[in-house]
């Protein structure tokens, strides 16, 4: 970063002395948004377009425009851009090197604008590309998921409430349940996006401009879907922002009960997945360790971006209308909770692919739960006897497991008929592992011609899904 005093030539008319050397460093933004330089160059180039179009800017001064611009992109790209603090940001920046490279053509481009309608446009322009890719990767992560759910929609394992065993259920179920949790987010997402896809640019400082533009051509040119209707609102609305940032926070905290799962599932305790070397790391001291960084780092992001969203809500919370030099930093917590999100897909779905269930170990560990406890009472149900009355006899046939250390399904028929004389032989059927599962055949349950029948409505629905990306 440069640091010379070019900003006497872009504002400094109203001012008697140099800003305070400290000042400039701590009010200047350039060293992180400076990452909007695409979008900034891309928001300039319609502006100019929309200049000539209305006659504010000769064909000649156009051409000279677009052509320093691309060459600022140019040398940016290729690292030979000299970024100045002096200069503030990443729009007096480009403009200063603009007007470097082709003189007082490079000054008109401002006309019939501001920074503030610049940023906001930078901002949302950056944020739309920013959603589509973070959409990808969700649909890249539902893969995954959708294909160790068909590959394993008969693998049992035990379900869990309160963290004990409750029933038995299939992996190819339960990494459903985490497609289902993504779903949402995915659709939080485009919603979100249709509020990011508003153009500001033609705002202006915040009153609009007394030139001739023609906003809804700009519009068409960036791809937005409609101009702001408000200029005071467009201007100093970062609500966009913040509702990115809330999709973000619960998108991170599916991540992370993810994750949570995925760590107790690799304890030594419970050995219900193996989780590839690449997702993992050793201890320094311990050589036995191996520890599951990954998800164990995703969990702890969240509280990163959970913070960035009550950051940007604290931001805003007291702002009178319209932009404020607060809004400068909307754009620090932002770019990490995209960042954070971003990084935390592409980890997970690089890794559930890989993912190793051990099918005994969990099978073991459904049967040494009592998981089939709730089926012997539906069977009881289905003999006439009511659900609380069932619910105490199955009550009291756990107990007795419990003090002679077996399960339901390990008992005798004569041991189990002590408790009610409503069981009889077929009752082995209805406490097997399998049975359990194949029994809840319905829409959205275990069985695993269920968990099928929901894989090819995920595959189905995420074709249709990538076509509109």
């Amino acid at each position: 970063m440069g640091n010379d005093n070019s900003s006497s030539t872009m504002w400094n008319g109203r001012f008697t002395e140099s800003t305070d050397a400290f000042v400039q460093a701590f009010t200047a933004s350039v060293n992180f948004d400076n990452r909007l330089y695409r979008y900034d160059i891309e928001g300039s180039i319609a502006h100019a377009k929309m200049l000539k179009k209305v006659g504010i800017l000769t064909k000649a001064e156009r051409d000279s425009i677009l052509d320093g611009l691309n060459t600022i992109l140019q040398e940016i790209e290729d690292g030979s851009f000299s970024w100045s603090v002096a200069l503030e940001d990443v729009h007096m920046n480009i403009e200063s090197r603009l007007t470097q490279l082709i003189g007082d053509a490079g000054k008109k481009l401002h006309t019939g604008r501001s920074r503030n309608d610049q940023v906001a446009t930078d901002i949302r322009l950056y944020m739309r590309a920013e959603i589509d890719f973070i959409l990808e990767e969700i649909l890249r992560l539902q893969e995954g998921l959708i294909e160790q759910a068909k590959k394993h929609a008969d693998t049992i394992m035990p379900g869990f409430t309160h963290l004990q065993v409750a029933q038995p259920i299939t992996f190819g179920h339960h990494m459903l349940a985490w497609h289902e949790m993504l779903s949402r987010d995915y659709e939080r997402l485009v919603d979100c996006r249709k509020r990011v896809n508003v153009m500001p640019l033609g705002s202006a400082a915040l009153a609009g401009t007394t030139y001739p533009i023609d906003r809804d051509y700009t519009c068409e040119l960036l791809g937005f879907e409609r101009p702001s209707y408000n200029s005071l609102d467009a201007v100093s609305d970062r609500d966009f922002a913040i509702e990115f940032c809330a999709a973000a926070a619960l998108t991170l905290t599916h991540l992370s009960r993810c994750s949570e799962e995925l760590i107790i599932w690799t304890s030594a305790q419970f050995d219900f997945i193996d989780l590839p070397d690449r997702f993992c790391t050793g201890s320094s001291i311990m050589p036995q360790k191996k520890n599951p960084d990954v998800p164990e780092l995703v969990r702890g992001k969240t509280g990163r971006v959970n913070g960035h969203l009550i950051s940007l809500l604290t931001l805003m919370k007291s702002q009178p209308l319209a932009y404020n030099k607060d809004n400068q930093e909307d754009k620090e917590p932002l770019f990490d909770a995209v960042d954070t999100l971003k990084g935390s897909l592409r980890a997970f779905a690089d890794m559930i692919p890989a993912i190793d269930p051990k099918k005994e170990a969990m099978r073991k560990a459904a049967i040494q739960g009592f998981a089939t406890a709730t089926d012997l009472a539906d069977y009881l149900v289905r003999k006439g006897i009511p659900f609380r009355d069932s619910h105490e006899v199955v009550g009291k046939a756990v107990r007795f497991g419990i003090q002679n250390s077996m399960d339901l399904s390990e008992m005798s028929l004569q041991q189990l008929q002590q408790f009610s004389d409503k069981i009889e032989e077929d009752i082995f059927d209805v406490l097997a592992l399998d049975g359990s599962v194949n029994a809840r055949n319905h829409t959205g349950g275990t069985s695993p011609t269920q968990v099928l029948r929901q894989v090819a409505i995920a595959q189905q629905r995420l074709e249709e899904l990538k076509k509109q990306l």
